[in-house]
């Protein structure tokens, strides 16, 4: 063992078994991030084509929803990966009995359900209607005042805090192995698992910074829309809305700079893309 870090066969064999319940995660978020290339998508490249909304209103509703599911899945995969990665470094000794495979299935299927149950309310309030500032059907933040404040604190300030506070330990515990604070401690961890960490810390990171500005403007109109509202540029409003947009494409591209592994499948499929003999 190095600063704290092993990597003995025993603990390569148990971390595969683990990184399956742990990837199945990642898969999930990426499904996340996939909804809204399916079909909102494409749905606003019409619409800045035609320089409005021509598809009518049940088109408005779905990519609507389709949005808001992919948003409110990123947020609540994200806080699920957090949690699991918190498991995983600073309670190793539980993690297998909290998440094997049956029960990450569960974790799974409830954040898909919580995601679902957190974006039904948005047709009884009437809030996804189609904005021409940014030619999509999208969650209307002026709608209602108090739901604009329960959407920003249950969607974006809770899971936020509490992925914060899971890395934030992460953080404590890895520098305390690492310089051997810690030196009763039984606690080991793989380079590994420092650089999937680190990874999926990224994700988080830059989920906060693409979606923070929307959310702010969002909590700031509803307090107070008659006063905040006419001071918000125009500018500023699309350029947080297409930032918060630009995150579903961000994720493949740290997985791709941080993690070898997807570092060798991406080389792998653009080689099978100029060689197509190699599909067979």
């Amino acid at each position: 063992m190095t600063n704290g870090l092993a990597d003995s066969p025993a603990t390569r064999a148990g971390t595969c078994f683990r990184k399956r319940e742990g990837n199945i995660f990642v898969v999930s978020l990426s499904v996340a991030d996939l909804v809204v290339a399916v079909y909102p998508y494409p749905l606003i490249l019409s619409a800045i084509f035609h320089n409005g909304w021509t598809m009518g209103n049940v088109h408005c509703q779905i990519s609507g929803f389709l949005m808001g599911l992919s948003v409110i899945g990123s947020i609540f995969n994200i806080t699920a990966i957090a949690i699991n990665r918190y498991c995983y470094i600073c309670h190793s000794l539980r993690y297998d009995k909290l998440f094997n495979l049956k029960n990450t299935c569960c974790y799974i299927c409830l954040t898909w359900l919580l995601t679902v149950v957190a974006i039904v309310p948005n047709f009884f309030v009437g809030s996804l209607q189609y904005d021409p500032r940014i030619y999509s059907c999208t969650f209307a933040q002026t709608v209602s005042t108090s739901y604009t404040i329960a959407v920003v604190v249950v969607h974006f300030i809770v899971p936020l805090s509490i992925v914060t506070f899971c890395y934030l330990r992460i953080w404590i515990l890895v520098i305390q192995v690492k310089h051997r604070v810690r030196q009763d401690c039984k606690q080991k961890l793989r380079a590994a698992d420092i650089r999937n960490f680190l990874t999926m810390f990224v994700v988080f990171v830059l989920f906060a910074v693409c979606w923070g500005p929307l959310n702010f403007i969002g909590l700031a109109v509803s307090i107070n829309p008659s006063k905040v509202q006419p001071h918000i540029p125009e500018w500023l409003f699309v350029l947080s809305y297409f930032m918060a947009y630009f995150n579903s494409c961000l994720n493949a591209v740290i997985y791709g700079l941080l993690n070898q592994n997807f570092r060798k499948e991406y080389k792998r499929i653009l080689l099978t893309l100029r060689t197509p003999r190699l599909l067979f």
